[in-house]
């Protein structure tokens, strides 16, 4: 890959990122003692459980935004692929490397399931409950 492409694929990576964080709308400051915080409120239920801390708040908000960092990351990686496989013209080097790639992509998005999968199963309830 040339430098050209390599700065192609920054720059579509990084719009893409900017992208899904605009997604995300600002929630309204609160006052943790004393401290404005402007990500999650310090008492989200009223309860005294660990669902209504601040730091479970966190917790949630990190695990989405590495979600969309592996969508991200997996569709930047199939694009990729794919141009590098319909360009491979007669390179039999080539198409195996695109192949590869997408197996890869395929193999990530399956262990970040999987993880996914066994937080929900570990974590009484589940995560976004």
């Amino acid at each position: 890959m040339n430098i050209k492409q390599k700065i192609i694929t920054f720059a579509f990576l990084l719009l893409s990122g900017f992208a899904v964080a605009s997604l995300y709308s600002p929630t309204v400051a609160a006052d943790c003692g004393g401290v404005k915080t402007s990500i999650v409120s310090c008492d989200q239920g009223g309860g005294s459980g660990a669902r209504d801390s601040g730091v479970w708040g966190i917790l949630v908000t990190i695990l989405k935004i590495l979600t969309a960092g592996v969508g991200i990351v997996a569709v930047g990686g199939i694009v990729y692929a794919s141009i590098l496989y319909a360009s491979a013209q007669e390179e039999a080097s080539q198409v195996k490397q695109a192949k590869d790639i997408i197996k890869n992509v395929v193999i990530g998005i399956i262990a970040y399931g999987s993880i996914y999968l066994l937080l929900n199963f570990l974590i009484p309830g589940g995560i976004f409950t």
